[in-house]
């Protein structure tokens, strides 16, 4: 770059004051806690949810600390609740913090900026759909406008995946990557992969109401394989397992059997203490309103439900009466049928 070139461009970035990103939900489809102990793991974006971080240089006197604004908005269709979506400002998360430095590091900035973050969500927290990590997304996109770094996707999943274990303890990358996706991801071995899709198909997502963080569950899970060291073998085995079954049928648009795959696998988190009444009440309720196949998402003890349909009506039909006969907010991902790739 020749000299006036990059005062041209370090002109421009003075210039930029403020700056937005965006990112989007995810669920899991197969392969939850598994997928951290090496088993595969597939996961769905969920673009009708969504998130925007606004960014602007702090004009204190003086550097300050990682400075958040937080607005929660209703996810549609439901209306939101008294204050929901009054505005809070609080120091940034131990998370957010550690993002920041990593990205002044790779950057190449003189010292962490001073920065004022105004996060908008429209993604339930603790809920199995990865808001942390979109949360994060988010964040590095405007910062990667504010700076004009030209992140590239590695790039942006690394600095992402920082956040995400300082929240998390243990973290896949799953979240990382889904939260960016406009397809399907799988996660096998440490490679990122878009799989092969046979045939166009609908997933209903249903919120339980309720849930914790996923380092919550992770911690219990860790706690129960110590106790029992066959036992993390026999579950991670099994998910594996399922997960490569689905991906075939997922390839050759065998609805049914990947359904039946997902009912399974609702059966192997319940056996390990992840589902609860009410997600357990969920999946039951959509199979019975004719779901291919129904189960927990994410990092459970609460959390949403998936169920897979094959057209829109059916989806329709099941998420209404997951709304209607259990009061539970639902979303619908369509999924279309598409060729694989793979990834980074």
């Amino acid at each position: 770059m020749s000299t006036q070139s990059a005062s041209a461009s370090a002109s421009a970035t003075e210039a930029r004051r403020v700056a937005t990103g965006g990112a989007h939900a995810k669920a899991i489809l197969l392969g939850e806690h598994a997928v951290v102990y090496g088993a595969p793991a597939l996961a769905l974006p969920l673009p009708a949810l969504n998130c925007r971080a606004t960014i602007s240089r702090s004009e204190r006197a003086r550097p300050g600390p990682l400075r958040l604004r937080r607005t929660v908005s209703a996810p549609a269709p439901v209306p939101a609740p008294r204050g929901l979506d009054e505005e809070t400002e609080e120091d940034a998360p131990e998370e957010f913090r550690l993002l920041l430095d990593a990205f002044a590091r790779r950057a190449g900035l003189r010292g962490t900026p001073s920065l004022e973050v105004l996060l908008d969500s429209g993604i339930p927290a603790a809920r199995g759909l990865g808001s942390s990590a979109a949360n994060a997304r988010a964040l590095v996109h405007a910062l990667d406008s504010l700076f004009a770094t030209g992140l590239g996707e590695r790039d942006v999943f690394e600095l992402v995946q920082v956040s995400e274990r300082s929240a998390h303890g243990l973290a896949s990358g799953i979240d990382a990557l889904t939260t960016g996706s406009t397809g399907p991801v799988l996660l096998a071995e440490g490679r990122r992969g878009k799989p092969p899709v046979g045939t166009a198909f609908q997933v209903v997502v249903a919120d339980s109401g309720s849930g914790c963080g996923t380092r919550k569950a992770v911690t219990m899970l860790r706690g129960a394989f110590a106790r029992d060291p066959g036992s993390r073998a026999r579950f991670v085995d099994r998910s594996a397992a399922l997960t490569r079954a689905a991906l075939g049928d997922l390839a050759d648009g065998r609805l049914a059997a990947l359904g039946r795959r997902l009912t399974a696998a609702h059966e192997l988190l319940a056996g390990l203490g992840l589902t609860t009444e009410r997600t357990d009440t969920l999946a039951g309720a959509a199979l019975g309103a004719g779901a291919l196949g129904a189960k927990m998402s994410g990092g459970g003890l609460g959390g949403c439900v998936l169920a897979l349909t094959a057209t829109p009506e059916e989806a329709e039909a099941v998420a209404g009466a997951l709304s209607r006969g259990h009061g539970a907010r639902t979303w619908t991902a369509p999924v279309a049928k598409g060729a694989g790739h793979d990834g980074f």
